[in-house]
């Protein structure tokens, strides 16, 4: 199956890393070394090559390295079934950041075109048991690696839902002021529920068909507040309209895709994920996150980039043994750190094994 391969990575003032260039092949790469030595940060790094604020969703001026403040800049050599692109992304005294592919400049939807990139983070272990803001962010990096112009209908509703909310803020009463930002709304949003609910079917597909370890999640679109939610575009354009006065006392757009949330329920046990453990709960983010490789391997998509931070944490030793098999059967280039070498043995030759403290700066 094709597969998403970084062979050549530079980063240049990103984070801790003053200077770092590394030359790989398509094994897994496992990165070691003490607290603060800048493991996370080459996953970050890593993450900027996909559209977005990257795995932290840091601000540009954030991820500058100090105290010179000069900006940053990743460049990356990427392989994508039979394609090679040379890609650049920078930003200069916390300016927006630039993206270039093969010389040339480009936006970075494009970088979601060429490369898949999915993570797991330590900040995500909390995911089941906090807001639906995260959950939310979760299906939308999920469904972005299936159908890249998410993002641009996401933007597009987005924009035009915080100009509706100035309108609401101001107490605007005049249907005129609201009618072409509705539409907009209503247009991007249907794409947005069908993009995610096309996402939620491929994922629940790859689970299906899949011999694991892992447990199996049973996912639903629900809304925030509990009730139905309007998802095609006429019907999205009528609760706008409709719910003008309680969106006004609100101050905010109260229905839409912006307050949908994922629900997951632990099938074994028919247990919903908040009420699960916090090793289940782990597990079943690596479950869904594994599940999206599969699905994108076959849909004939090159296999994406997996960036695991820390993801023996609350594995056993089996689960952590199964991981390191699955992402080997995938043929998936994966970036994973650990505080010791240990934690990656089950690879036995079959990962790179990288000394963050050997080439730190």
């Amino acid at each position: 199956m094709p597969t998403s391969t970084i062979t050549d990575l530079s980063l240049s003032h990103f984070r801790s890393h003053k200077t770092l260039r590394l030359s790989l092949d398509n094994r897994p790469i496992a990165i070691f070394g003490p607290n603060g030595a800048g493991k996370t940060n080459i996953l970050e790094a890593i993450s900027m090559l996909s559209p977005g604020r990257g795995l932290r969703r840091a601000t540009t001026e954030d991820i500058t390295r100090r105290p010179e403040g000069l900006g940053w800049k990743i460049k990356a050599v990427l392989t994508s079934g039979d394609q090679i692109h040379e890609v650049e992304t920078w930003s200069e005294g916390g300016n927006v950041r630039q993206v270039k592919i093969d010389e040339k400049m480009a936006t970075q939807v494009a970088l979601g075109r060429i490369c898949r990139v999915l993570w797991l983070i330590p900040a995500m272990d909390r995911l089941w048991i906090e807001g639906a803001e995260g959950r939310r962010r979760f299906l939308d990096r999920m469904t972005l690696s299936f159908e890249p112009g998410h993002a641009e209908a996401t933007l597009t509703y987005e924009k035009a839902m915080r100009e509706r909310n100035r309108l609401l803020k101001d107490q605007v009463r005049d249907p005129a002021w609201y009618r072409a930002l509705e539409a907009q709304m209503a247009k991007a949003g249907s794409s947005i529920h069908a993009n995610r609910q096309e996402a939620l079917m491929l994922i629940s597909a790859a689970q299906e068909e899949a011999e694991t370890l892992f447990p199996t999640a049973d996912l639903t679109l629900v809304h925030a507040s509990g009730a139905d939610a309007p998802e095609d575009e006429d019907s999205l354009l009528d609760a706008f309209q409709s719910n003008r006065f309680q969106d006004m006392a609100a101050g905010r757009t109260l229905i839409g895709p912006h307050r949908a949330d994922l629900n997951a329920v632990y099938r074994a046990k028919d247990v919903n994920a908040k009420d699960c453990s916090t090793g289940e709960q782990k597990a079943l983010l690596v479950s869904l996150i594994l599940a999206n490789a599969r699905a994108l391997a076959a849909q004939s998509v090159a296999t994406p980039i997996l960036l695991l931070d820390e993801v023996a944490a609350h594995l056993d030793i089996d689960r952590r043994a199964a991981l390191y098999d699955e992402i080997v059967a995938l043929g998936a280039q994966a970036w994973l750190t650990g505080t010791e070498k240990g934690l990656f043995s089950a690879f036995d030759d079959r990962a790179r094994y990288l000394d963050i403290t050997e080439v730190a700066p």
